[in-house]
């Protein structure tokens, strides 16, 4: 019986590095459009940390709301009214604070980010606020996968709109479909003949060598 461990494992070629259609300081930069959403999304922030103020000075109610169960009964300390379960409750600033400081730090840094053209930057504070805020944080969160597929379309296809990135990607595949009718195989590492070198012999040693005799003519 043949021994598996001692056959040959298949050859793997690396794959090769993708190749930017752009520089780099232009996938990692904002252009105007993107630093004016940049700008649109830090002011909403500040926005909603301004709302929130009021709450860091004084004890202040708030009205939680639920969907009833399938019998129409809500959880314990929620009243039904008009269809909705509600909770009524008093809360503290110190219930405010750490969402405040969220709210306003990251705003803040969307606006820093957005001046010096940090794309990195501004994605990454825009999911991150996106995903603390829940449904309210939906703008946030787009903003960030936005600016996430137009740094790809500008890697891949040199162009981050939607319709210059559609344009690229058919003419690629129109190339791709001509190269297959032409039937003109590419080259392959195995394929190109490279010279047979012949190993040189080893130089004498002057110790272990004796010396040959001239021959005679």
């Amino acid at each position: 019986m043949p021994d598996q461990s001692s056959s040959p494992s298949p050859r793997r070629y690396p794959r090769r590095p993708r190749v930017s259609k752009v520089p780099r300081e232009v996938v990692l930069g904002l252009d105007l459009i993107e630093r004016r959403a940049s700008y649109v999304g830090g002011a909403l922030a500040l926005i909603l940390a301004a709302i929130i103020s009021p709450h860091l000075f004084k004890n202040t109610w708030v009205t939680d709301t639920a969907k009833p169960s399938a019998r129409n009964t809500c959880a314990s300390g929620y009243h039904l009214v008009n269809k909705v379960c509600s909770y009524t409750h008093l809360t503290h600033p110190s219930d405010w604070i750490i969402q405040f400081l969220e709210i306003f730090i990251l705003g803040v840094g969307l606006f820093i980010f957005a001046k010096i053209k940090k794309r990195a930057g501004v994605a990454v504070l825009s999911l991150l606020l996106g995903l603390a805020l829940g449904v309210v944080g939906l703008p946030f969160l787009f903003l960030g996968g936005w600016l996430v597929i137009r740094a790809l379309r500008l890697q891949k296809y040199g162009d981050a709109t939607f319709v210059g990135s559609s344009k690229a990607a058919r003419e690629a595949a129109d190339q791709r479909r001509a190269e297959k009718r032409s039937g003109v195989p590419r080259a392959r590492k195995s394929d190109i003949s490279t010279p047979s070198t012949v190993p040189a012999p080893p130089a004498p040693s002057k110790r272990y060598t004796p010396k040959q005799r001239p021959r005679r003519r």
